[in-house]
């Protein structure tokens, strides 16, 4: 669920949910209540994303589950958030999630590798039935399946198409 929490006026709020194809807007809030909605959505057992810019936004960037600053916004902001988007637009809040994602993906399946290799090594070694030369490269062959997994991240792709960067 998308809300958009602003301090303009409810006219400048609707152009702006409108544009953004959001449904549910407040505006004239108030910093503090910016923070303090966050801590109800939270109450309420939501996991709670906070997009802001600015030195109002800060209590509230700090007080979500994460907090999303625009590099273009105020120092304030950018230090109480737990993400920086390098762009300015909004936009790069799904793609850091899209990335987020696919980074916990490659830690899994790279700790799936580590676990395999070790389930299968050390029995073996313990008990003598492996070769310390093969026990050796088993694991340098462990190392470069984790390190060749992880450059695979190197072909994600945003999936907003606010850009022709990768």
């Amino acid at each position: 669920e998308v809300v958009i929490l602003t301090g303009d006026n409810p006219q400048t709020a609707q152009a702006i949910a409108d544009q953004a194809g959001v449904d549910r807007f407040v505006a004239e809030v108030m910093p503090q209540d910016k923070a303090q909605e966050v801590a109800r959505q939270k109450a309420r057992g939501k996991v709670v994303g906070m997009a802001g810019d600015g030195i109002n936004d800060a209590p509230a960037l700090s007080a979500a589950d994460v907090g999303f600053a625009i590099s273009s916004g105020s120092d304030i902001a950018i230090e109480a958030a737990d993400v920086t988007l390098m762009r300015n637009s909004l936009k790069s809040v799904a793609d850091a999630i899209s990335l987020s994602r696919a980074t916990l993906s490659k830690i899994r399946q790279n700790l799936f590798f580590a676990f395999i290799y070790n389930v299968l090594g050390i029995p073996l070694a313990a008990l003598g039935m492996l070769n310390p030369v093969i026990a050796g490269a088993a694991m340098a062959m462990s190392s470069v399946s984790v390190v060749s997994n992880a450059l695979l991240l190197k072909r994600w792709k945003p999936i907003s198409p606010h850009s022709k960067e990768k």
